[in-house]
């Protein structure tokens, strides 16, 4: 049934479509900033997606409804690891469904490790994201950039993606965080309680279980004085039994600009 229900809803508000006049190319274009190499060996890029008047792209978690972005590096020379770093999202609704993206343009950091420290490096691969106005386009496009080894320069737009990252639970005063699992029909119930200061006004909770077969649904999001409580429902996307890694749970607080990034949820 989950299955069936999944599949009407992404069929309905999420589908490969022609739109009149416009091609992929004039919808949506990325390109690769390529950044600068950090004191540690790192070297920090980027990829800037621009998007044509009225369309937007996911975040990591798109929502009831979106295509998930994805990356494959494997074509690259020299790259030991990449690291996507995402900027604060927005949260929009649309015919009561919540999607979390970005619209218009996004700068997202990639914090790549060299294989040799001290070399080039070749970032090579295909990036798959979901671009959306009234429908979603999948959208699979191909980069290559050389990283040098002697770039210095810090490029400003990648330094205020940087800079709009969400708050650490540290950062913004998180004095406990604990989640209560149950059984569900076809699934597990979660409820994230978390003592927090208030973050503003509409504060919505994100919840991910680092498993991208487990199905989330759209938190409840409650707050009694300084405590704010997200209840959800957690389901296999074939139907299976699934076992929860409570260290893989990662609770996001939105509330308009802000955010806060919670990393694991211990029982309590």
């Amino acid at each position: 049934m989950l299955r069936k229900t999944l599949a009407i809803m992404l069929s309905a508000l999420c589908f490969a479509a022609p739109v009149a006049a416009q091609t992929l190319s004039d919808i949506v274009k990325v390109q690769v900033l390529p950044g600068w190499r950090a004191s540690d060996g790192t070297h920090m890029a980027a990829l800037h997606v621009e998007m044509a008047d009225g369309w937007k792209t996911y975040w990591r978690s798109p929502g009831d409804v979106g295509i998930p972005p994805r990356f494959d590096w494997r074509g690259s020379k020299n790259v030991a690891g990449v690291e996507m770093i995402w900027p604060t999202p927005r949260i929009t609704v649309d015919h009561g469904m919540y999607t979390v993206g970005y619209s218009k343009q996004l700068v997202l950091p990639m914090r790549l490790t060299p294989a040799r420290s001290g070399r080039d490096v070749t970032l090579k691969g295909t990036v798959e994201i979901g671009v959306c106005r009234e429908v979603c386009i999948p959208a699979e496009l191909r980069v290559t950039a050389l990283l040098p080894r002697d770039a210095a320069q810090r490029d400003p737009r990648i330094a205020a993606s940087l800079a709009n990252q969400p708050y650490s639970a540290s950062e913004a005063g998180v004095r406990r965080v604990a989640c209560r699992v149950s059984v569900v029909q076809d699934g597990l119930g979660l409820r994230a309680e978390i003592d927090m200061p208030r973050l503003g006004s509409n504060e919505t909770a994100i919840i991910e279980v680092g498993d991208p077969r487990i199905w989330v649904a759209k938190p409840k999001t409650t707050r009694s004085g300084g405590r704010l409580v997200a209840e959800t429902s957690l389901h296999h996307v074939e139907g299976r039994s699934f076992a929860l890694d409570r260290s893989g749970i990662r609770v996001t607080v939105l509330a308009g600009s802000e955010a806060v990034d919670i990393q694991g949820c211990p029982a309590g």
